[in-house]
């Protein structure tokens, strides 16, 4: 959980407050076509409880956070450019919504996906 002082109070954000964000952040940039689990486990756990952050590891190392993301690309894109992309929306839209700031966003590319072209 992060945790922000204002003069009325304190406010608490959550780290899957934080993974949704990115989520939804990196399912808007052009050639992401889906999230992907870290490992096995994980895609066991996301057959039994729908998570809209899966994908997505935030941790919050007191004043910042570090983000690893798993996608799923899109086959005929370039792969370095829609990685650099997912960074830097994520980043951009963590900063701006809950003005924290971002130490890293790393992307990994888990698969690419081939659309029929039928």
């Amino acid at each position: 959980m992060t945790d922000k002082k204002e003069h009325m109070g304190k406010i608490t954000v959550s780290q899957h407050a934080i993974a949704t964000i990115a989520f939804q952040s990196a399912l808007e940039s052009y050639g992401v076509v889906g999230m992907a689990d870290k490992d096995i486990v994980s895609g066991l756990s996301k057959l039994l409880f729908k998570d809209p952050a899966s994908g997505v590891i935030v941790n919050f190392d007191g004043d910042s956070v570090t983000i690893d993301m798993y996608i799923v690309v899109e086959y005929g894109t370039r792969i370095s450019s829609v990685a650099n992309s997912v960074a830097n929306s994520v980043k951009f839209q963590i900063e701006k919504m809950i003005d924290i700031p971002v130490n890293s966003v790393n992307v990994h590319v888990r698969g690419l996906h081939v659309s029929n072209a039928d």
